[in-house]
């Protein structure tokens, strides 16, 4: 176990990304000024349409940024920009995001019961549909495991919500996600996307 401990923290403190490659935070802020329009000056997003990057586990932005531009991910914006992109910008790029602080989300007053719905599914998971706990993968505070389970706190509703669905649908690909999503109503869905949201 500590040496899980030990591979995770240097992974943390150096930036390495999926490929192997150490970012530079600096060098990927700079390569980041194409992404400003949609996903923020920092990496928090202003638009739902739109994930907050900032704060996402080292590793997990550089192996979607591949993912786009080998096809594997689809998406028509994400696929034509991550085209040109170097595996060092990736890792660049990936750095840069890490290090930044994503913007606390909230719950209001009357979605409390249905967080609560969301927690339970969160934490606890359900025996009856063979579905885990999503903290297991997530972490207990949503902060994701590096790199290839992702931060989920602080993230948009919606965002959660559509990607959740979309893993249901087959939309996109996940051998986790989607057999996980597929056993879950829209409604779990909802109910999950709300509560990890305003996870701190």
């Amino acid at each position: 176990m500590n040496r899980w401990v030990s591979i995770i923290t240097t992974i943390l403190m150096t930036g390495v990304s999926a490929q192997g490659i150490a970012g530079d935070p600096a060098a990927g802020e700079a390569k980041a000024q194409a992404c400003v329009a949609c996903h923020g000056a920092d990496g928090n997003s202003a638009n739902s349409g739109f994930p907050s990057l900032a704060g996402q586990v080292p590793g997990y932005i550089a192996g979607q940024l591949a993912a786009f531009k080998s096809g594997k991910r689809a998406n028509a914006i994400m696929m034509g920009l991550a085209q040109p992109l170097s595996a060092e910008d990736m890792a660049d790029l990936d750095a840069w995001y890490a290090s930044q602080t994503i913007a606390p989300r909230s719950i209001s007053e009357d979605q409390l019961a249905l967080a609560s719905e969301g927690e339970s599914l969160y934490r606890g998971g359900s025996a009856e549909l063979a579905v885990p706990a999503c903290m297991a993968c997530h972490g207990p505070a949503g902060h994701g495991i590096p790199s290839n389970y992702p931060r989920v706190a602080g993230q948009w509703p919606e965002y959660l919500e559509g990607q959740l669905l979309a893993f249901k649908s087959g939309e996109r690909a996940g051998k986790i996600m989607g057999p996980i999503a597929h056993r879950l109503s829209a409604q779990q869905i909802h109910a999950l996307s709300v509560y990890m949201s305003a996870l701190q």
